[in-house]
């Protein structure tokens, strides 16, 4: 009897694993703006719906928006300046850029859809061009779906685990597999929009050798007990800034 049962357990966690592979395999897009094939479980307009919901409760956790709609103003301009210039434009996605009133907490971030946001704490201290890097990288963010990939293939690795669990108790271990997995991924996605955010500053005229400045004052903001690379979901800013100049370095060889 006992025999049997385990033979039943693995059959049903096979059939859930087979299930998930089904899935993710069918969930398979090219990205028509990075070339890259995804695994992407939700459309577009999705993505935009999810964003326009989240953005309000999103910015009463940082204090809500930055009182001074000169500076609003200004980070409005210098993303729309990227949009314009760059193959966002062409992309469904409703950009808006939100000022945190937050000064204490250094952060951007992007939510699916084109909801973006930098807090008063870092934009305080840049330039221009170095918003503009900033900003750009966001954009590089929804652009990539990165967002969107990250639910996919986190629901993917829930679904193996559970398979893993009831076939083999080896749900642990798979789990861990998983999160190590997304780690990586979503370090390779900022550099993927760090390569995005240089090129749309070159597209709209502004100096991609800030973007290095931008890198370092992050690592400056972190301080000398910043968590290691394997450990975060983002790359350590020195090996970012040898991937933007690269990147530099590739789209001026490109324009001849």
């Amino acid at each position: 009897m006992r025999r049997g049962s385990w033979k039943i357990r693995i059959v049903i966690g096979l059939i859930i694993v087979a299930f998930a592979l089904i899935q993710r395999w069918n969930n398979k897009e090219k990205n028509p703006y990075t070339g890259r094939v995804q695994n992407i479980n939700m459309t577009s307009e999705q993505e935009i719906a999810i964003g326009l919901q989240s953005a309000p409760e999103v910015a009463q956790q940082y204090g809500g928006l930055y009182p001074d709609e000169r500076l609003q103003t200004l980070v409005d301009a210098v993303g729309n300046r990227l949009i314009q210039n760059s193959i966002a434009r062409e992309t469904p996605y409703k950009y808006e850029f939100h000022l945190l009133a937050d000064d204490q907490t250094i952060n951007a971030f992007a939510l699916p859809g084109g909801q973006v946001f930098i807090t008063y704490a870092l934009f305080k201290q840049l330039n221009e061009s170095q918003l503009a890097g900033v900003l750009g990288h966001e954009i590089g963010h929804v652009i990539g779906r990165h967002s969107a990939e990250r639910i996919a293939e986190s629901n993917f690795w829930k679904t193996v685990s559970m398979g893993a669990s009831v076939g083999a108790d080896a749900g642990g271990l798979v789990s861990g597999i998983g999160q190590n997995t997304l780690l990586t991924n979503g370090r390779e996605d900022e550099l993927e929009s760090d390569d995005l955010g240089v090129l749309f500053m070159m597209q709209s005229n502004y100096e991609p050798e800030e973007m290095i400045h931008v890198m370092e004052i992050l690592k400056t903001s972190a301080g000398p007990n910043r968590v290691p690379e394997f450990q975060s979901t983002h790359p350590d800013p020195d090996n970012r800034i040898e991937k933007i100049k690269e990147s530099i370095r590739k789209y001026e060889d490109q324009a001849g």
